[in-house]
């Protein structure tokens, strides 16, 4: 993958597998080697729901380790706005990864102390739309303040998951169109917006 720019603020969109989060971790990687004073923080939103998760998560963090040994990771699967407050400043270079994930940690219901085992969790249902925009639009409006008032560089890492056939079932529909609007909004107040594909950046705002 080509050098890019570090930019102040930059969305990193993509399907899965498309080389969303090895952009960030490159982005990262340069931004610790040109300068001893330069920090790195991921905030993982995911969390381990199963078995699988819990490996993918372990998997996850041990190749990042490997690849980029200077950056910490902090988890937060809420307070995502607070979190990137708290960590962002200017020598920090903040990685957030990822959106998606934590606007399905808004959007569905707590889990059960216990029902994490695997086998035990029933299938979770998204809230009503209704309730889906009062969990959502507090804490979205506090990441987009937070994202524009960072006080070091940001790179934000969501899926885009609207370009194929339209949804069936109302959840999984308001669930599309919220991610949407979030990426929409994120998108607007970023100085550079890049859409990954078979591991290769398009710059849809900004400078590459």
């Amino acid at each position: 993958m080509a050098e890019s720019r570090l930019a102040r603020s930059e969305l990193i969109l993509g399907g899965q597998r498309s080389g969303k989060s090895r952009r960030a971790e490159m982005l990262a990687q340069h931004w610790l080697a040109a300068s001893p004073t330069h920090r790195a923080v991921l905030i993982a939103s995911a969390q381990p729901w199963d078995e699988e998760m819990r490996e993918r998560i372990l998997r996850h963090q041990r190749d990042r380790a490997a690849r980029v040994p200077g950056m910490r990771t902090v988890e937060e699967p809420l307070a995502l706005g607070e979190a990137l407050t708290q960590h962002s400043d200017p020598q920090t270079l903040v990685v957030v990864d990822c959106l998606t994930l934590w606007l399905t940690n808004l959007l569905m219901p707590h889990r059960p102390a216990d029902a994490s085992a695997v086998g035990t969790e029933n299938p979770q249902k998204f809230k009503s739309n209704e309730a889906m925009d009062q969990s959502n639009r507090a804490q979205s409006a506090l990441f987009l303040i937070a994202t524009e008032q960072a006080a070091g560089p940001l790179v934000l890492v969501g899926n885009e998951i609207g370009l194929g056939v339209i949804p069936l079932g109302r959840e999984t529909r308001a669930f599309v169109d919220a991610l949407g609007r979030l990426n929409q909004d994120l998108a607007a107040v970023c100085e550079r917006v890049t859409f990954m594909a078979a591991g290769l950046p398009l710059t849809l705002k900004g400078e590459p």
